[in-house]
């Protein structure tokens, strides 16, 4: 039987700030993330999720993770090792949390696309792989989320 989508978390007396996938957590010195179930797609939240999303999310990170050789802000991927207030149920927290070091963010995202339409096609049959994603390209399109607001992140493309 499938699970049912985690939507939102909900964890007492902790200032939460949500993202459009991701739920935070302000621990003090650390932040707990936890990926929610939510569907971003073209910079909107959709109303349904699918089930386990954030848990898949949350392990190939921290697969990556795992994998760098330098210095991150990964401290625990075990909910039981987080040291969490009492009384908070870890089960819907497990394998879609990790707990991080504040640290200050670096305003980049990568999107993997299976192929390439419209405007992307367009893009790169004019200028190819190179020229459109170098930095400082007149086309270069944000996908931080860093202008989401009301649902919607006002991206487009914009000109340096």
């Amino acid at each position: 039987m499938p699970s049912v989508p985690l939507l939102k978390t909900d964890l007492p007396d902790l200032p939460l700030k949500r993202g459009k996938v991701r739920d935070v957590y302000d621990l003090g010195e650390q932040l707990l993330l936890v990926s929610s179930d939510r569907i971003s797609a073209f910079d909107w939240v959709l109303p349904t999720g699918i089930p386990d999303k954030g848990r898949v999310l949350t392990q190939v990170s921290n697969f990556w993770f795992e994998k760098l050789e330098v210095p991150h802000h990964l401290l625990a991927t075990e909910v039981s090792e987080m040291g969490l207030p009492s009384g908070i149920d870890l089960k819907p927290l497990a394998g879609r949390s990790v707990l991080v070091r504040k640290t200050e963010v670096v305003p980049i995202e990568c999107v993997v696309r299976g192929y390439l339409a419209g405007s992307g096609w367009k893009e790169y049959r004019r200028y190819g792989l190179r020229r459109s994603i170098a930095p400082g390209f007149a086309g270069e399109r944000p996908a931080t989320g860093a202008d989401f607001h009301a649902g919607h992140q006002s991206g487009g493309w914009r000109s340096r």
